[in-house]
C-alpha cells in the first residue's frame, strides 16, 4: 500500500488522489468544470496523458463517506463519464458499495474503488515513475558515499579523518544497500520484482533505525528513508567539502 493515512475530510481525498496520479505521471487537474451536451459537470478530480500521441483520460468522483454508495450515483456518473468520452471513471470511497451499485457498474467503464483499492490499483505506476526515481535521486550521494570504492580524495585525508570517514562508512554502508535495492539500476540489472515491505531486519544490519524496517507503507518508507539519508550525507559532506570542496 502506499499510504495507510485515511484523508480526514472530501477535500483531503480529492488532494491525495490526485496526488498519486499527478505522481503516476498524469497531468491533472482538481474541481475541474467541463462542459457536457446536458451541461456543465464537475469534475472531482480529471486527469490525462499522452501515451505515443494518444490521449489517455480519466474522471475520478471522490466520497468521503461513512455509509456505502448507492446505486443512483453509479447511474449518475456512467452518464457523466460517457458525455465526456473519457477513457474511464473511477469512484473512491472511504466507505464502500451497496450491491445495487456493484451491479450498476459492471459492463461499463466505471470501476468502483475504495481507497485501499485505489492505491492498490495505480502502486506500481506510482512506484516505478515517482518512489524509485525519487529515492536514487535524492540519496545519490548517499550511494556514492556507501559503495564499495573510497572516494579519489580519501587518500589526501589525515589519518585521523581517515579512520573517522571509515566509521561512518561502517555505519551507513548497510543502510546504502537497503537504498540500492529500490532505485532503478537495480531493476535495471536483475530484473527483481518490488521489494516486500516491511524489509527484514536481520537481513541487513543492526545500525540502521528499527522504524524504517517496520514501516509497511512505501511513502512513509520513502520519508524514513530520505530523512536518515540526509542525515547521513550532512555527516559525509563534512569530509567532502575539507578535502574536496566544491568551486
Amino acid at each position: 500500500m502506499i499510504t495507510d493515512k485515511i484523508p480526514d475530510t472530501w477535500q483531503d481525498l480529492q488532494i491525495e488522489v490526485g496526488n498519486i496520479l499527478e505522481k503516476c505521471g498524469f497531468e491533472i487537474e482538481i474541481e475541474k468544470t467541463l462542459d457536457t451536451v446536458r451541461g456543465q459537470a464537475e469534475i472531482d478530480v480529471y486527469a490525462e496523458e499522452t501515451i505515443k500521441g494518444r490521449k489517455y483520460s480519466i474522471i475520478c468522483e471522490c466520497k468521503h463517506w461513512k455509509s456505502n454508495i448507492p446505486q443512483n450515483v453509479i447511474h449518475g456518473f456512467r452518464t457523466v463519464v460517457a458525455d465526456l468520452g473519457c477513457n474511464i471513471g473511477y469512484i473512491i470511497t472511504t466507505s464502500d458499495y451497496q450491491s445495487g451499485a456493484k451491479k450498476a457498474s459492471k459492463l461499463t467503464n466505471i470501476q468502483l474503488l475504495t481507497w485501499s483499492d485505489f492505491q492498490a490499483t495505480f502502486f506500481e505506476s506510482w512506484y516505478f515513475e515517482y518512489f524509485s526515481p525519487k529515492i536514487a535521486n535524492d540519496l545519490d550521494d548517499l550511494l556514492t558515499y556507501t559503495e564499495i570504492f573510497l572516494p579519489e580524495w580519501f587518500e589526501k585525508m589525515n589519518d585521523k579523518d581517515k579512520e573517522a570517514y571509515l566509521k561512518l562508512k561502517e555505519k551507513y554502508d548497510a543502510f546504502g544497500w537497503v537504498v540500492m535495492i529500490f532505485t532503478p539500476y537495480t531493476r535495471i540489472k536483475s530484473k527483481e520484482e518490488i521489494p516486500t515491505l516491511p524489509l527484514t531486519r536481520k537481513k541487513y544490519d543492526d545500525v540502521t533505525p528499527l522504524k524504517i524496517f517496520e514501516t509497511r507503507t512505501y511513502k512513509e518508507f520513502l520519508e524514513n528513508c530520505i530523512e536518515y539519508g540526509n542525515k547521513a550525507i550532512s555527516e559525509f559532506s563534512i569530509f567532502r567539502d575539507k578535502y574536496n570542496p566544491i568551486k
